[in-house]
């Protein structure tokens, strides 16, 4: 088939990256005053992509130039989930960006761009490929993190990030250079028919595929790579500090989990060293994530290292992959989409508290119950979800998950990770008590007053509201919280529809489970 015979099933990231630019145009044309139409064409666009990539693409199995890229279900599932998550992260910024950002179109712009390298890293099945791909997210990530221009913490993080990224893509582009040179090819079906061949399995190969697990570590803020990751979320806008801890962290983990359950599983009965490599990091990870939260004070390195730990946990599905099951690889998209509801949930209710007072500190946020009950509320919920209790998503995704890990063999891995759940309720818990218990803070005011025009400046250089005043979230951060709290609630108590399409998926990647 030539190259180019099937080009049009990439008409949804044709039209993705022509909406981006659209953006960037029609910034250019409006007037100041008139800009807010920019975030619901970004939003009505990612619809129509949406509509456009199941219509095209539902039921299709392709390969794309030679095998580099793969129009499967698997791709489908999170191609709909990044595009979906896009319209969400845009609904939660409206606010923030008008309120204490600059230069709104290139943000929309830059999250778009960042979109259609999430849904080619899902795609790619060829090192280079997947590699190009990761750069288009991680520039447009460099960028955004930064965006808070007048913000020196903002400043600061970006340039932390940036030196991280780059070291982290050298590192990975070097392992990929070390496969290449030992095995001569860099797609992932080679990879393991040449894993097959025990006469080309030596060390220069062990370590290019090391470096890769490194340099895909970084990414995911995997311990002990996660250094960039605290600092990074507390100087980054809260909006971009969630898509971080949701988006970024999904496309990294809808590569890796291509790569290996096309390029190493079909090989696990003869090597299963990388198994236990991955279960190590997995262990360490969700250790250190948990541990160190504890003894955190600003609500946005709370979540970092609750980000982290949640890594960990998906690691441990990542090492629990087999040939002939599908158990792990569902728990993985499931635990990915559990997750990713979750934090929108909680972080809307962040920003909405952030909108209106400028503070961060989990002191901050004593008797918000009282102040503002809904954003109370969906807080806590989100929080028990993501501790793992029942009724939530958190309990299913982490029961399906775990139960995977021990059905892999990895019983020990499967204990750990029930452990660490437990710690990470004290810290989470620990914020509940803050927002219930303890009274408001001295500078909070009175429950009834009106909220006030900006009057103040942050210390970190952002303007802010009266934080002695809380307002009512405004429409679009209500309504993700409310369509966040159903998917919630949904997912914990009848997630066989999400469950069936999850599997669909997983076929497509693991065709002997």
């Amino acid at each position: 088939m030539p190259l180019t015979e099937n080009i049009h099933l990439l008409t949804p990231e044709f039209a993705l990256a022509g909406l981006a630019l659209l953006v960037f145009v029609v910034d250019l044309l409006l007037p100041e005053h008139r800009k807010n139409v920019l975030p619901w064409l970004s939003i009505l666009g990612l619809i129509g992509v949406i509509a456009l990539s199941l219509k095209m693409l539902w039921g299709q199995t392709e390969s794309l130039y030679g095998g580099l890229l793969a129009v499967d279900a698997y791709s489908l599932f999170f191609k709909v989930f990044f595009l979906g998550l896009g319209i969400f992260i845009i609904l939660i910024s409206f606010n923030f960006v008008k309120q204490f950002l600059e230069h709104t179109g290139e943000f929309y712009g830059l999250l778009l761009f960042s979109i259609l390298g999430m849904n080619l890293m899902a795609q790619s099945r060829e090192l280079l490929t997947a590699y190009i791909s990761l750069e288009l997210l991680s520039f447009s990530l460099y960028v955004m993190v930064a965006y808070a221009l007048r913000n020196p913490k903002s400043n600061e993080a970006s340039i932390k990030y940036i030196i991280i990224g780059a070291f982290s893509s050298a590192i990975l582009l070097y392992g990929i250079s070390m496969v290449y040179s030992t095995l001569g090819v860099t797609q992932f079906a080679a990879i393991s028919d040449a894993l097959g061949d025990p006469s080309q399995v030596g060390p220069a190969l062990w370590v290019g595929l090391a470096l890769i697990i490194v340099g895909l570590g970084f990414k995911l803020a995997a311990v002990p790579f996660h250094m960039w990751a605290p600092d990074t979320y507390e100087g980054a806008p809260l909006p971009v500090t969630a898509y971080l801890a949701i988006g970024s962290k999904a496309a990294a983990f809808a590569l890796l989990l291509r790569f290996v359950a096309e390029g190493l599983v079909p090989t696990a009965d003869r090597w299963s060293e990388w198994q236990i490599i991955v279960a190590v990091l997995a262990a360490f990870t969700m250790l250190l994530g948990n541990l160190v939260a504890l003894a955190q004070r600003n609500i946005k390195r709370l979540m970092a290292y609750s980000s982290i730990a949640h890594v960990g946990f998906v690691l441990a599905g990542i090492a629990a992959l087999a040939p002939d099951s599908l158990l792990a690889a569902n728990g993985i998209m499931l635990y990915l989409v559990g997750y990713a509801v979750t934090n929108l949930m909680v972080f809307a209710a962040l920003i909405a508290f952030f909108n209106s007072t400028g503070h961060e500190e989990i002191a901050d946020f004593g008797g918000l119950a009282d102040r503002q009950p809904l954003l109370a509320a969906a807080i806590a919920m989100g929080f028990f979800s993501l501790g793992g209790l029942p009724i939530f998503a958190g309990f299913t995704i982490k029961f399906y998950l775990f139960t995977a890990v021990a059905a892999g063999g990895f019983l020990w891995l499967a204990g750990l990770a029930i452990f660490s759940s437990l710690v990470s309720l004290y810290y989470y818990l620990n914020v509940i008590r803050q927002m219930y218990i303890e009274p408001a803070p001295p500078s909070a005011g009175p429950v009834e007053a009106e909220v006030s025009p900006v009057e103040t400046t942050a210390s970190e250089g952002n303007p802010v509201t009266n934080p002695a005043v809380l307002r009512f979230p405004s429409l679009p951060l209500a309504a993700v919280i409310g369509i966040s709290f159903l998917a919630v609630v949904a997912i914990g108590i009848y997630p066989a529809p999400l469950l069936e399409v999850v599997e669909a998926a997983s076929r497509a990647i693991l065709p002997g489970g």
